[in-house]
């Protein structure tokens, strides 16, 4: 059963304005952070930080109300060893499970997220 789906996009020039460490220290979790840390191009860590958020968004939108207060750090955004994202979180009590897909191009990232109960 499908409990939500979300989508977010993120305008990538905003987000540069944004991306003070008091900001990455709210939305990225520490497991992100590592990985934010390594990456030596600025466009790159540009797309890192504006996917990341804007999937964050997109699950934010998916659970909408009634599920209670959440954080950005709640949620860490991994990605497999072939590349695919997934959430890592412990924020569900059941057996959810969270499907996520994000894209950017130059300007912009996208994130879709589905929330589904098994």
């Amino acid at each position: 059963m499908i409990l939500g789906i979300g989508i977010d996009l993120v305008d990538l020039n905003r987000m540069e304005k944004l991306a003070t460490k008091r900001f990455i220290d709210r939305i990225l979790s520490d497991e992100e952070k590592e990985v934010y840390s390594k990456i030596t191009a600025e466009n790159v860590k540009l797309s890192y930080l504006g996917g990341r958020f804007a999937a964050k968004e997109a699950i934010f939108k998916a659970i909408s109300k009634g599920t209670g207060f959440t954080n950005y750090t709640d949620f860490s955004i991994l990605n497999q060893e072939n590349g695919r994202p997934y959430v890592k979180t412990d924020y569900f009590k059941d057996q959810e499970i969270i499907h996520i897909s994000i894209t950017h191009t130059d300007q912009q990232a996208i994130a879709y997220v589905m929330i589904e109960k098994l």
